[in-house]
């Protein structure tokens, strides 16, 4: 694995988000995006859930990764594409939901896997 990659692995706790409160985020489970060693991963915040393929790339030192996505939203399918800005044990990102919704979060890092 990759050095960018290992910096983006593991278990993010989303902090906040820029459309939603944490009423809303925390809704079901703890709001957090998951992103294995193999570059796969899930999400969930409020009632928003999917799982999602990533990629990484390192600029101007910062590891970022890129991610397309698919799962549901109030139990409709759904689908989009985000990002994640990872320096240190703090990230900050935009996720995007197909023809819906976008919001800017930020995140902490739970657990390295």
């Amino acid at each position: 694995m990759k050095k960018a990659e290992k910096v983006v692995v593991g278990d993010w706790r989303i902090t906040s988000m820029e459309m939603w409160d944490a009423d809303y985020f925390d809704m079901e489970v703890p709001a957090h995006i998951t992103i294995r060693e193999d570059l796969l991963g899930e999400f969930q915040f409020g009632l928003v859930q999917g799982s999602l393929d990533a990629r990484v790339s390192v600029s101007a030192g910062v590891a970022r990764v890129e991610f397309s996505w698919e799962g549901g939203d109030e139990n409709d399918p759904a689908s989009g594409r985000g990002w994640m800005e990872v320096k240190g044990d703090q990230a900050k990102g935009r996720i995007f939901l197909h023809q819906g919704d976008d919001s800017d979060f930020t995140a902490v890092r739970r657990s390295s896997q």
